[in-house]
């Protein structure tokens, strides 16, 4: 099955090219301008994951690449070329990280708690995900660059790793209680950065064989780390997240989050615009849901006493009967093999990176297809777009906020301090999004990426 779905990504004979001329290779799909958002609150260059197709045409020499967009002005159009259904799953995303650090606790049940349950791990697989996809299109995304615009293009990369690491660091010493993911995200697009000129299947065999392999070794080196965990620079600086913890022990260890980002890398590549890669990537995202959540409910009833064994262990909090999909029973703390069995979203195993790959494909395609056939969908959805386009200050914002109110607990506020959360950043996205290309994080983003244009 993962073989299967590897082979998945790769686009059909007969599936046209992207078209070249006035519309960037990979970026738009032609003169239908249902496909791409001509406005303002198109993903911004700089974004948290920079959602811009810079695939320069193939007749172009190397080193002739341009950011199609770096020319443009602060308060003007953004040329065609945008994905904005990737604006759309990034919009989502920054919502389902709301759910999972202010919403309401999933362990009260209900549908409320459903609902927030299926927000905590998958969001931030999500990220991870589009992480994937916006290294490419950043570095060409149907085409790698080359040349000296390829150099360019990876010391940006670089640069924004760098950024993240710092800022993810600096935003985890604040003290407040959410796991932030940026540190990590800095480390991932490191690590695959090298991987960025290869083209869709090797791509999709990778992360099938990292999200196959990967798990078992994080298990098995967290056993060969010290019980009362490393000191001296491997846990530098205090109170953040050293590489230790950036690689293996934290909450998203670089081990088992990189087959989310090289599946991303694998998406990108593919022609979008072609419904039959759509369906294609559709039914490999339910399939590998179903394969996930679905192999792990499998495994937890048929291997004997798996389920007592999960159930009875000090890190647990009630019955692993739910082990298959949620976190509310707990966490696996690496004491037995059983613990690879689950598929609750934190829990670093095969299943899980299964089950919420699938996931985040699934919801891609959903949001590509959603605003590419309705254009009454894209101005309802307009807001959540306006929001993924600035999805780093949105992320950075609910940091501040969570912060500043003072809130210890997470998760566990009340519903409407959730639906605030939301309701504020969408607000002031759309309304930022009127006047200016980039968040301004983006924004200040961009411009730590400038001495890149210095390489030669």
């Amino acid at each position: 099955m993962i073989v299967v779905a590897a082979y998945a990504f790769i686009e059909c004979p007969g599936v046209a090219p992207a078209r070249q001329g006035p519309y960037p290779p990979g970026g738009g799909v032609g003169p239908d301008s249902r496909r791409i958002l001509r406005g303002p609150a198109a993903l911004q260059p700089g974004s948290m994951t920079q959602n811009a197709d810079h695939t320069a045409p193939t007749a172009a020499p190397p080193g002739a690449a341009e950011n199609t967009q770096s020319k443009a002005p602060e308060t003007g159009r953004v040329p065609v070329g945008r994905l904005i259904g990737v604006d759309l799953a990034r919009g989502f995303a920054v919502f389902g990280m709301y759910a999972a650090h202010v919403g309401p606790d999933p362990s009260r049940g209900g549908f409320i708690g459903n609902v927030m349950d299926l927000a905590h791990g998958r969001a931030s697989a999500l990220f991870a995900f589009l992480a994937g996809f916006s290294i490419m299109l950043m570095t060409g995304r149907r085409t790698p660059k080359t040349g000296r615009a390829g150099r360019q293009a990876v010391a940006k990369v670089v640069i924004r790793a760098l950024v993240l690491l710092a800022l993810g660091t600096a935003l985890t010493l604040s003290g407040t209680p959410v796991e932030v993911i940026l540190a990590f995200y800095g480390l991932y697009f490191l690590i695959v950065l090298p991987l960025y000129r290869l083209r869709a299947l090797p791509l999709a065999l990778i992360a099938a064989g990292s999200a196959l392999v990967l798990p078992q070794v994080l298990y098995v080196i967290q056993h060969a780390l010290p019980a009362d965990g490393v000191e001296g620079v491997w846990a530098w600086p205090a109170g953040a997240d050293g590489i230790v913890s950036l690689l293996f022990t934290g909450s998203y260890p670089a081990l088992t989050w990189i087959p989310f980002v090289v599946a991303g890398m694998a998406v990108a590549r593919l022609d979008l615009a072609a419904g039959v890669v759509r369906i294609r990537l559709a039914l490999t995202g339910v399939g590998l849901a179903v394969l996930g959540y679905g192999g792990s409910w499998l495994a937890l009833h048929l291997v004997p006493g798996a389920l007592t064994t999960l159930s009875a262990g000090a890190w647990g909090g009630g019955s692993a009967a739910s082990a298959w999909w949620s976190d509310t029973w707990g966490y696996p703390d690496g004491s037995t093999p059983m613990g690879l069995l689950v598929a609750s979203p934190h829990s670093e195993t095969t299943f899980s990176v299964l089950g919420n790959v699938g996931v985040a494909v699934a919801v891609l395609v959903a949001c590509l297809a959603a605003v590419d056939a309705f254009p009454g969908f894209h101005r309802l959805v307009r807001p959540v777009i306006a929001v993924g386009s600035m999805s780093l200050t949105a992320y950075v914002f609910h940091i501040v906020g969570i912060h500043f109110l003072g809130i210890e607990e997470l998760p566990g506020s009340p519903l409407h301090v959730l639906l605030g959360f939301i309701v504020a950043v969408t607000v002031f996205a759309s309304l930022w999004s009127r006047f200016f290309r980039r968040g301004p994080l983006e924004w200040l983003l961009g411009k730590a990426t400038k001495p890149a244009e210095l390489v030669r």
